[in-house]
C-alpha cells in the first residue's frame, strides 16, 4: 500500500508541477508587463528631462559675457591667506555696481586658485576660501547669493611657471566669470 502512495505521488508530481509552473508563468509575464510600461514611462521622462537640458544648453551658448581676473595686478592674496585687502575690495565694489547698473540678471562663478606650494588638500581649500571671501563681499554689495557659485581649482590651471615668486604670485588669483 505504501508503495502504491508513493508511486502515485510520484506519477502526479510532473503534473502538479506543470499546473504550478502555468500560473508562475502567467504571474511572471503580468509583472514584466507592468515592468515595461515602468520602464517606458521613465525612458519617456528622461528623455523629456534630457530635451530640457539640450534646449538650455543651447540658450546659453553664447552667452559668456566676461571674466574678471583679481590677481597681483590689481588684488594682492598674500601666502596662505584669503584677505581681500582694500585695493581689492574698491575693484569688487565697482564689480559689483557695474553689475548691478548693467544686467541684474548675471550669473557669477567664482573661481579660486593657488600656487602650487603646499598639499592639495590645502591648495583646494585655500582656493575656495578665497573664492568665497570674493562671493561674500559681493553679497554684502548687493549682488544675490543665488546669483553666485564658488569653486575652487587649487593649484591647477596656473598662468605662470611656478619656480619663480613672481610666478606663483600671478597664480594666486579669484577669476570671475559672468555669464548671462
Amino acid at each position: 500500500m505504501k508503495l502504491f502512495k508513493s508511486a502515485a505521488l510520484i506519477a502526479a508530481l510532473p503534473l502538479l508541477m506543470s499546473v504550478t509552473a502555468c500560473a508562475s508563468h502567467k504571474y511572471v509575464d503580468e509583472k514584466f508587463a507592468t515592468a515595461n510600461t515602468r520602464i517606458d514611462e521613465v525612458n519617456v521622462t528622461s528623455q523629456e528631462a534630457l530635451n530640457r537640458a539640450t534646449a538650455a544648453g543651447k540658450l546659453a551658448e553664447g552667452k559668456f559675457n566676461y571674466a574678471v581676473v583679481l590677481s597681483d595686478d590689481s588684488i594682492r592674496f598674500n601666502t596662505g591667506e584669503a584677505v581681500l585687502s582694500g585695493e581689492a575690495q574698491a575693484t569688487l565694489t565697482d564689480l559689483a555696481t557695474r553689475l548691478k547698473a548693467d544686467n541684474k540678471n548675471v550669473y557669477l562663478e567664482i573661481q579660486g586658485f593657488t600656487d602650487a606650494t603646499g598639499t592639495d588638500d590645502v591648495n583646494y581649500r585655500l582656493g575656495q576660501a578665497r573664492a568665497d571671501s570674493v562671493r561674500r563681499f559681493l553679497n554684502s554689495q548687493g549682488v544675490a547669493l543665488n546669483r553666485m557659485a564658488s569653486i575652487s581649482y587649487g593649484k591647477e590651471q596656473p598662468v605662470a611657471p611656478n619656480d619663480t615668486p613672481d610666478g606663483r604670485s600671478a597664480n594666486r588669483r579669484v577669476v570671475i566669470v559672468v555669464l548671462s
